[in-house]
Parts: structure tokens; C-alpha cells; sequence
């Protein structure tokens, strides 16, 4: 393995990345003045290091492909839940069976988890509640609906997506 300043390749490649992304981000906000330059370099380094002990680079390897596949999906959720909400709201003949749904999630707590609950958070009458141990609680307008299926329906797609193990 090779190292630089007692780092190994893969952390300084993690490294790296943030620091290009997080500086191009600099320059978008603030623009390229000299004075900004040297400011911005500060603020990155520390973001840096910063998002590197939050973010630690782990078991998760994104896939552009995926991340795009996710996107579609997640507007297509995002139409599809505002159009059954819609039609809840406009037709009272439409059965409510409010209730709560315990969800298994694999994910560990952490950014995954929290994406998930996000993502979830759009699927038709359903939202996370609760995050208690290694399961998600959502209320659901419908808990005759296949909650539980779309749910890992949405973990896979993620899971997927971030290539997480």
C-alpha cells in the first residue's frame, strides 16, 4: 500500500476529491478574487478535515449510473405521491387505514439511513417517524397498501445506487 505522509492511497484520494469539489464549490460561491482564493483555501482545508472525520470513507461506492436511475425513481415517487395524496384529499369514498409500519432497515445510522428515510419519506401516504434501533417506524394512510414491499423496494434502489455492501 502505497502512502503519502503516513496516509494510505485510498484516504488520500478521499482526501483529494473533497478538497477539489468542496474548492470548485468555493469558487462558485465566491468567485476568484486573489483574497478569496486564500480564504477559501483555509475554509477547505478545514472543511476537509472535517468532513473526513464526519464522513469517513467507508463500505459505500456511488454509482453515477445508479445515482441517476435513483433520481428518476425518486421523481416518479414524488408524482405518484402527490397525485394519491391528491386523490385522498378530493375523493372521500377512498378507504383510510392509518396506521404504523415497523421497517427492518439494513442500513447503520448515518448518512445512508438518513437518505433512505428521505427517499422514503415520498412514497404515497408514508412517512418515517420514528428511527428506533435497526428499524424505521413510518405512519402510513393505508396500512393495507404493500408498505413493507415498496419500502424495500426503495432500500434496494439505494443500496444499489450508493453500492452500499
Amino acid at each position: 500500500m502505497s502512502t503519502f505522509a503516513g496516509a494510505p492511497s485510498g484516504l488520500m484520494f478521499h482526501l483529494l476529491a473533497r478538497a477539489a469539489a468542496l474548492m470548485v464549490f468555493w469558487l462558485v460561491l465566491v468567485g476568484s478574487d486573489p483574497i478569496d482564493i486564500l480564504a477559501g483555501a483555509a475554509a477547505v482545508f478545514a472543511a476537509t478535515l472535517t468532513s473526513l472525520r464526519l464522513f469517513t470513507p467507508g463500505r459505500s461506492r456511488v454509482s453515477p449510473v445508479d445515482i441517476v436511475r435513483l433520481a428518476l425513481r425518486f421523481l416518479y415517487q414524488s408524482a405518484m405521491a402527490a397525485a394519491d395524496v391528491a386523490w385522498r384529499a378530493l375523493d372521500p369514498r377512498l378507504p383510510l387505514r392509518p396506521g404504523f409500519v415497523v421497517y427492518p432497515v439494513r442500513f447503520p445510522r448515518g448518512a445512508a439511513r438518513n437518505a433512505f428515510a428521505a427517499l422514503t419519506s415520498l412514497l404515497p401516504g408514508t412517512v418515517p417517524v420514528a428511527d428506533e434501533d435497526e428499524q424505521l417506524i413510518f405512519h402510513c394512510l393505508d396500512i393495507d397498501q404493500p408498505v413493507i414491499s415498496q419500502l424495500a423496494a426503495e432500500e434496494a434502489a439505494l443500496a444499489l445506487a450508493l453500492r452500499h455492501d
